[in-house]
């Protein structure tokens, strides 16, 4: 079945100025956006997040089999748990597992095994691929593109927080096996990414970054 993609989906066509004009609105608004690693323990409206994971599911997928689950954790208890379980796996990174060229990579980042943002921020959402599914019939039904898939649906979550006025980081500790445990989560998913979800600290600071300029990441041929 097929449906009218004028009627129901086309974007209003734009005066090119009005186009313009939002296109450099956004393009600001983005420029804007940092990953902040201090968290305010002030509330969140839920439906600020809840709004950015429906953007997230509106995202593209292979054979739009949407393989992602988002799992959105507010218990402190059980936030405290994913902090140790990260900080454990994070030790054995920078003082077992990391390369020196790894550690050079990201000293200008400041980061250490100390996880402070996942305890103190009030949200803390835990990504999920699924790569695969049970049928009606019960057999599994192998999806495509998962990981392609679930990274535009993170982007799309992340630009929709940072719209909102939230700060939010992604945060990848390896392996993340214990938080498919502490989660109990369903054998076909598999740990993606954790982003922890707030307004900034007042004190929150963030390393003076520069970004590539369109000309060092894009070709027009």
């Amino acid at each position: 079945m097929t449906i009218s993609f004028s009627e129901r989906y086309a974007p209003e066509r734009l005066a090119e100025d009005e186009a313009l004009e939002r296109s450099r609105a956004h393009l600001d608004l983005m420029r804007a956006r940092r990953s902040v690693r201090h968290f305010s323990d002030e509330p969140v409206p839920r439906e600020l997040v809840e709004n950015a994971l429906r953007v997230a599911g509106s995202a593209p997928s292979g054979a739009n089999q949407q393989p992602w689950t988002f799992v959105v954790i507010t218990d402190d208890e059980t936030k405290q748990r994913i902090r140790d379980g990260a900080e454990r796996e994070e030790r054995l990174l920078y003082e077992e597992r990391a390369t020196e060229e790894y550690l050079h990579a990201i000293e200008p980042i400041g980061t250490d095994a100390v996880k402070p943002h996942l305890t103190e921020a009030p949200y803390l959402i835990a990504v999920f691929e699924q790569a695969w599914r049970f049928g009606e019939d019960g057999d599994k039904r192998k999806h495509y593109y998962v990981r392609e898939s679930v990274g535009i649906a993170v982007g799309f979550l992340l630009t929709a927080l940072h719209a909102s006025g939230l700060a939010a980081l992604t945060h990848a500790p390896s392996p993340m096996g214990f938080l498919k445990e502490i989660l109990d989560r369903p054998e076909n998913e598999r740990p993606f990414l954790l982003i922890p979800v707030g307004y900034p600290a007042e004190h929150a600071e963030v390393p003076a970054l520069e970004k590539k300029s369109l000309e060092d990441f894009a070709e027009f041929v």
